[in-house]
């Protein structure tokens, strides 16, 4: 394929600094992060981003059908062309975000996430398949190397956190490839790491959603107070339940949130919802 920036500048593209645009045009990255996501000829993949579309090229060489979803309506000549003759290919332009996801997944059936995400949403997104999808096997993703080493975090690091947590109630993350930010363009500040994560079943099971959810935003609420202090601010109750919760979820007295694995964050929220303290089963 011509040159990247000589595609870009004939179609009088510009960057928007909003959109957090960062394109890959390293051949070998490209064809490492299909690889890493596992995608074959019989796979679906949605792509959230396709910029220019390098990585979607490279998806489309390797997948029965791609679905891009891009906000940039400029990109749109770009995309033609470095798409050109890509018949499994369909852009989408439109902001991810707005999107229903309920009814994508209808069309789609089981299907794959395969993308460069801008830094800026990719928190959300993440987020967004983890708590809501139904039908998404696994999510390969570049993000910003901090992000990546969050994702995958254990407990009891500085790293680890509520979105940790979440993610591995669903299933398994890791950093599958660790990625210079020389090998972008327009160089980033930062460098960046393709992290996986594979869904499970049902993941961790629990008996409310909801209660595992609020569990996890009270562990986290003070990461300077014990989870007993956390618990008894969230939920309104007394130093002595709070401290018998923290007992029943195997953790010590004076332990705080960020101690508990997610095993443990979901033993404690069954034991939140059984009493009581959160009604509404989801």
């Amino acid at each position: 394929m011509e040159e990247l920036r000589d595609i870009l500048a004939r179609h009088g593209f510009s960057f928007k600094k909003q959109f957090g645009q960062n394109f890959i045009s390293d051949t070998n990255l490209l064809r490492s992060i299909v690889a890493a996501a596992g995608v074959t000829e019989e796979s679906t993949v949605v792509e959230i981003g396709p910029g220019a579309g390098t990585l979607t090229r490279a998806l489309s060489e390797a997948a029965k059908r791609v679905v891009a979803f891009e906000i940039d309506v400029k990109l749109q000549p770009v995309l033609a062309e470095t798409l050109a003759g890509r018949e499994n290919v369909e852009v989408v332009f439109r902001d991810f975000a707005k999107v229903d996801l309920p009814a994508l997944e209808r069309g789609l059936g089981n299907y794959s996430v395969v993308a460069n995400l801008p830094y800026y949403v990719t928190t959300p997104v993440v987020m967004r398949f983890v708590e809501e999808a139904k039908k998404c096997d696994s999510l390969t993703v570049m993000v910003q190397e901090e992000v990546a080493e969050r994702f995958c975090a254990r407990a009891g690091t500085s790293e680890y956190g509520a979105v940790t947590a979440a993610i591995a109630r669903r299933g398994t993350c890791r950093i599958v490839k660790r990625v210079s930010r020389n090998l972008f363009y327009p160089r980033p500040n930062v460098d960046s790491a393709v992290v996986r994560i594979d869904f499970t079943g049902e993941g961790i099971a629990v008996k409310s959603e909801k209660a595992y959810r609020e569990t996890v935003r009270c562990a986290f609420l003070n990461r300077r107070k014990t989870l007993e202090n956390n618990l008894m601010q969230s939920f309104r109750i007394g130093r002595e339940e709070a401290a018998e919760l923290v007992r029943a979820a195997g953790a010590e007295e004076k332990a705080r949130g960020e101690t508990l694995s997610p095993e443990q964050l979901a033993l404690l929220s069954d034991l939140i919802f059984m009493r009581g303290l959160i009604a509404e089963n989801k």
